[in-house]
C-alpha cells in the first residue's frame, strides 16, 4: 500500500513536468494579473473590453465616413458625433469630432476625423499635425491594410498635460487625431478599426 502511494505521488510529480500547468488553479483569479516581488504582492484587474454604456445613435443624414465610425472601441462607446471645423484651413471634404467614453468624463477620448479627396492631401494634414505636437514620442509606425502600407501613425505625450497623449494616424484619404489620458489612448488607437 505504501509503495502504491509512493508510485502515485512520483507519477503526479513527473507528470507536472511532462504536462505543465495541469495542476494550476486557472479559474480562481480569472481576469486578474498577479505580480509578486519580495514581500509585496500586487493584483491588477484586466481592462474591460466591452462598454458599460450605450453608443449614441448617428444622425439620419450621416455620411459614409461618419457611418464608418465604430459604435464602440473596447469599453469606449461613442457618446457624441458632430460636424466640426477644427481643420477647415486644410480644406477637408468632411470633418467630425466624436467623443468616446466609458461613462465618466475623466476618461473621455476626443477623436477628430476628416477626409480629403487624395491621399497626398491627407498626408499633408497628417504631417502638419505631427509637427505641431511637441511632446515626447511613445510610438510610431506604418498603417497597413491587407499587408499594404496606407499611411502612418504617431503617438506623443500631450505637451500641455503630461498625463495625456495624442495619437495621430492617416489611413489613405482619412486622418484621425485622438486625445485623452495616456492609458486610454494607448489602448484605443491600437484597436480602432480604421
Amino acid at each position: 500500500m505504501v509503495i502504491a502511494a509512493a508510485v502515485v505521488i512520483i507519477l503526479a510529480v513527473l507528470s507536472a513536468f511532462v504536462w505543465p500547468g495541469w495542476a494550476l488553479n486557472k479559474g480562481a483569479d480569472a481576469g486578474n494579473t498577479t505580480t509578486q516581488t519580495g514581500d509585496k504582492k500586487q493584483t491588477a484587474k484586466a481592462e474591460p473590453t466591452t462598454p458599460s454604456i450605450k453608443a449614441t445613435a448617428l444622425p439620419d443624414d450621416a455620411t459614409e465616413l461618419l457611418k464608418a465610425m465604430p459604435d464602440s472601441v473596447l469599453n469606449y462607446a461613442r457618446t457624441k458625433a458632430e460636424a466640426s471645423a477644427t481643420w477647415s484651413a486644410a480644406s477637408p471634404l468632411e470633418e467630425y469630432t466624436l467623443t468616446y467614453a466609458v461613462g465618466t468624463d475623466t476618461n473621455d477620448i476626443t477623436l477628430i476625423s476628416a477626409q480629403w479627396s487624395t491621399a497626398d492631401s491627407a498626408k499633408t494634414q497628417y504631417d502638419a499635425l505631427v509637427a505641431a505636437q511637441t511632446g515626447d514620442e511613445s510610438a510610431s509606425g506604418n498603417v497597413k491594410v491587407s499587408g499594404n502600407v496606407t499611411g502612418a501613425y504617431v503617438v506623443k505625450t500631450d505637451a500641455s498635460d503630461s498625463k495625456k497623449s495624442v495619437a495621430i494616424w492617416q489611413n489613405d484619404t482619412v486622418v484621425f487625431q485622438a486625445t485623452g489620458s495616456t492609458d486610454a489612448i494607448d489602448r484605443f488607437y491600437q484597436q480602432f478599426p480604421m
